[in-house]
């Protein structure tokens, strides 16, 4: 029996993701999955980049605002809400699209990871959420753990990877695979100089746009500034912006600009790996050319 189809889209940030993932659904009656882990938070809205309401452009999607800042959210919870919203979407009779840029969200429901999740030792957790994160990336990467680009600023993941690998478990034991779906997956991307400038467009917009009102407003909410860092990028150099460590908003543009480029870098790193992707042209017509790719992918039995 042939598995269900799902259409994926995924790469680096700035590069046109949700946009092409919202015009697909709207020529295929599909409905998206937004795959990022920081854009399940509520509130976390321009410095995400989330979609709105308009954008969304009556097309439905899923696993956006799912839980409260603070709140822990696990690549294994990801995965147990990406394949109940994916199954009621295509219970409908819908096509389900999976869209995002965190590496490791994706790869759990495309591949099927079956996760095998011992309990965490209360002791060895609390010495290990006392490091550096700096420290528990080092750590991880001298072990040989292999970290997506989200890990690096996701310190429960970091702290969680490590605490399995000093227990003799495999950091990536869920790599036992039982895959649920037929999958395309599409990439987005563009030119390295051509990423960095609409990283730089998109910060200026942003940032225009209010999102250092955005973070001080989830600090006087009381979000923490230890959930705040944790989240990296954005959230993480405009805390500091706010705190005085980023003197002026010169700065911000600066320092945060780069990080960002930095991610992106990483992401793309990550992707390149999947021999399965196909990257369309992000400079032509990506649309045209992703409808050929998915009217092919759904005419095969």
């Amino acid at each position: 029996m042939s598995l269900p189809k799902l259409i994926v889209i995924l790469g680096p940030t700035a590069c046109g993701k949700s946009g092409l993932g919202i015009t697909l659904a709207q020529r295929y009656h599909g409905e998206v999955v937004s795959a990022d882990s920081r854009q399940v938070y509520r509130g976390l809205d321009l410095g995400t980049g989330k979609v709105t309401a308009e954008e969304m452009a009556g097309v439905p999607h899923h696993l956006l605002d799912v839980v409260d800042p603070g709140e822990q959210y696990s690549v294994a919870r990801f995965q147990s809400e990406a394949y109940a919203a994916i199954d009621g979407i295509l219970a409908r009779g819908n096509l389900p699209f999976l869209v995002g840029g965190t590496g490791l969200y994706v790869r759990s429901v495309t591949e099927g990871y079956v996760f095998h999740e011992a309990p965490p030792d209360p002791v060895l957790r609390a010495r290990l959420e006392a490091l550096p994160i700096e420290d528990l990336r080092q750590a991880l990467t001298d072990a040989g753990v292999e970290l997506d680009a989200d890990c690096y600023h996701n310190r429960p993941r970091l702290v969680r990877l490590m605490e399995k690998h000093l227990n003799g478990e495999d950091p990536h034991a869920e790599r036992e695979l039982a895959p649920r779906y037929d999958v395309l997956t599409l990439g987005v991307s563009y030119p390295r100089e051509t990423v960095c400038r609409r990283i730089d467009d998109r910060l200026v917009a942003r940032l225009n746009a209010g999102m250092v009102e955005e973070v001080a407003g989830l600090r006087s909410a009381g979000v923490s500034d230890e959930f705040l860092e944790g989240l990296g990028l954005e959230y993480r150099h405009i805390l500091r912006y706010l705190t005085g460590a980023i003197p002026d908003e010169a700065a911000l543009i600066d320092e945060l600009g780069r990080a960002i480029k930095r991610f992106a870098k990483r992401q793309v790193s990550w992707f390149k790996k999947d021999r399965d992707v196909h990257w369309l042209n992000m400079e032509a017509d990506p649309a045209a050319e992703a409808s050929q790719l998915i009217e092919a992918f759904l005419a095969l039995s």
